[in-house]
């Protein structure tokens, strides 16, 4: 009996450890060079705070970091919900280049001044 229940004890703790180990798999990391003309997009009341809340609106992203000084942005993603490709589109509308896409005439006439090129 005590046989058993170790047995089945140990079938159990192998899959809750599976399952745990295959969620963490489901986020991907992806750097994404920019460029910024200013040196305070964090903290930028209009483009910072328009930035965060639009970027947390796409499906499926769950953070992101700004580098001004790498010029990158690293976004934590889960690739079932949205792709790359969506991520890159929703930075240019906001007037940021995302690597090979460039920042739509819209999303550049809304960023502040000290933000545009």
């Amino acid at each position: 009996m005590k046989n058993v229940l170790k047995s089945v004890l140990l079938v159990v703790t192998v899959f809750l450890i599976s399952n745990v180990a295959m969620a963490q798999k489901t986020n991907q990391k992806v750097v994404i060079k920019t460029i910024l003309n200013c040196d305070h997009c964090k903290e930028c009341e209009t483009c910072g705070l328009k930035f965060k809340t639009e970027m947390l609106k796409i499906k499926g992203v769950k953070m992101y970091e700004l580098d001004d000084k790498k010029m990158t942005f690293t976004i934590y993603y889960n690739p079932k919900k949205t792709d790359l490709q969506a991520i890159k589109t929703a930075i240019s509308k906001l007037g940021y280049d995302a690597d090979d896409v460039k920042a739509t005439p819209e999303g550049i006439a809304s960023l502040d001044g000290c933000c545009k090129a």
